[in-house]
């Protein structure tokens, strides 16, 4: 059971390596150091002892005695600790001290990869007491952020130590268990992913391998300890410490990240009482983020700039007055706001999922969602999502459902939501329903998707299905048709299908299927 895990990690760390250009960061690191930059590389006792390998970059001709606001920054997962290094020295520029830290477990920094765990959280509050006692971080004024892990780590951290004020989590987690299990469904490549950059970069300890060992060999045995285990490390598990902290927090995502779906950032976004803002780009993990990284110019990361500058300096440059939740639609790339997350969906279009269809499990028909982190930044960049002909989809394997031609463009904003009935003809299964935007000659173009999976039903028994798709925005141009597809295969996904499974469609008059998409009001 366990020798496929440690092939997908391993593969897996291969694609890591050359996606996240691990090598060529190294080196960049040394060659800055050696130029003289006025980085300031440190050791850091973290928790327990642990060494972690740091940096500071301060602002120039500081007067002495100034204090400067702190910004803390956690390294994202595999990353070196050089990773923020032209972020940090815009910061400094404009008057913050910034250390910026590799987790523990990875790289040159000690210990093992607790994935989140209390011994990371409690390493960003010593940086916080080390960046106080070294240099002249001002006390009353300290924020966090970070990329992915850093993220997640930043949002952790806040609801335990009350001193952190603000927070920009970038392409994080606030629920871990939603992020790569969604619809009690693995999300195969992103957690295979993950796994193979931790065993190519750091250390992952014992806990980090058996949970990853359980999670991809679909121990159901162990679900209940992961799903404790993915619950202590989730932000949306702390909101009660996080709320009562006060701190402000900013949540940046891309509509298709496929490590960290957005719909998790919006439902913990809404339970915030504090100062709060909500902002989704077009692109996969991170590459909303990634060109800021480069120090060239990025919404993402000037939005960040303003946060702190505005809840760390006291700035009055607006970003509070804003509506808090900015949406960049995939398709035409321009910006809206709206007061909160559930405005996004106050305009609401069903069509209904008529008739009976079956589908055999255990082929893909063609459906899917592509391939993690390449496919999504992609349609971020040249605005080509996953296609497929509607119309040529084989209906032994895939159900097809098509709206009527709309005359006007409709514009999709915020989460579509599927109900259906099911009837399996085994006690477990998986489907995975996809949104397609569909042309006049059949070609669908993808809108969103999302995995679902049971267990324990009573093979010929019908059960009902709600399933929340991805949260996107995206536009359907005028004359076109919205189309449900689902299949019971998708690479990014495990699925649970017995050989030879069949899976019945049906809409009951009594609780009849439909989606539900919502709409951008005009």
């Amino acid at each position: 059971m366990r020798r496929t895990p440690l092939t997908l990690a391993v593969s897996a760390a291969l694609v890591a390596g050359a996606a996240f250009g691990l090598a060529p960061a190294a080196q960049a690191g040394e060659a800055g150091q050696a130029a003289g930059t006025g980085i300031r590389f440190v050791d850091i006792t973290g928790e327990g002892g642990t060494v972690l390998k740091a940096n500071v970059v301060s602002p120039a001709g500081s007067a002495a005695g100034a204090r400067h606001p702190l910004i803390v920054l956690p390294t994202s997962w595999a990353m070196p600790q050089i990773e923020y290094l032209a972020q940090a020295q815009q910061l400094a520029d404009s008057g913050y001290i910034v250390v910026s830290y590799n987790s523990r477990g990875f790289w040159q920094s000690g210990g093992e990869i607790e994935t989140a765990g209390p011994k990371d959280i409690a390493d960003a509050s010593k940086v916080i007491d080390w960046a106080l006692a070294h240099t002249a971080a001002d006390p009353a004024n300290i924020g966090m952020a970070g990329v992915s892990y850093g993220a997640g780590i930043s949002l952790l951290a806040a609801a335990h130590d009350p001193r952190i004020k603000a927070v920009a989590a970038l392409s994080g987690w606030a629920d871990l268990i939603e992020s790569i299990y969604s619809g009690r469904t693995q999300h195969l490549q992103a957690a295979a992913l993950l796994g193979g950059a931790g065993y190519l970069t750091g250390r992952p300890g014992p806990e980090l391998k058996e949970i990853l060992g359980d999670f991809l060999s679909s121990n159901l045995a162990k679900e209940e300890d992961m799903i404790a285990w993915g619950r202590q490390r989730s932000a949306a598990e702390q909101l009660d410490r996080i709320n009562a902290n006060g701190a402000a927090i900013m949540l940046g995502n891309a509509w298709g990240d496929t490590i960290f779906p957005p719909n998790q950032y919006a439902s913990f976004f809404e339970k915030l009482t504090g100062p709060k803002r909500l902002e989704f780009r077009p692109g996969d993990h991170a590459t909303a983020e990634a060109t800021g990284l480069l120090g060239l110019p990025n919404d993402t990361w000037t939005s960040a700039h303003r946060w702190f500058d505005r809840y760390l300096k006291g700035a009055d440059n607006g970003i509070d007055r804003e509506q808090p939740v900015q949406l960049k639609s995939r398709s035409t790339g321009g910006y809206e706001g709206y007061p909160d997350w559930k405005s996004v969906h106050a305009n609401q279009r069903k069509f209904g999922l008529d008739g009976t269809q079956k589908v055999w499990a255990n082929v893909d028909s063609g459906a899917n969602g592509g391939t993690v982190l390449l496919t999504n930044a992609l349609d971020q960049f040249l605005r080509t999502p996953p296609v497929v002909s509607v119309p040529l989809l084989p209906r032994a394997f895939a159900g097809v459902w098509q709206s009527e031609r709309s005359d006007s463009p409709q514009r999709v904003r915020g989460t579509v939501k599927v109900h259906t009935t099911v009837t399996s003809t085994e006690e477990s299964g998986t489907l995975v329903a996809y949104l397609y935007d569909v042309g006049p000659l059949g070609v669908g173009k993808l809108v969103s998707n999302a995995p679902y999976t049971f267990h324990d039903r009573t093979p010929g028994k019908p059960f009902g299905v709600d399933l929340e798709l991805f949260s996107t925005a995206y536009d359907v141009p005028a004359g076109h048709r919205l189309a449900l597809v689902v299949d019971t295969v998708d690479p990014l996904y495990a699925e649970h299908n017995p050989t030879g499974a069949q899976l019945t469609f049906s809409s009951p008059s009594a609780d009849p299927s439909y989606v539900s998409v919502p709409l951008r009001s005009e």
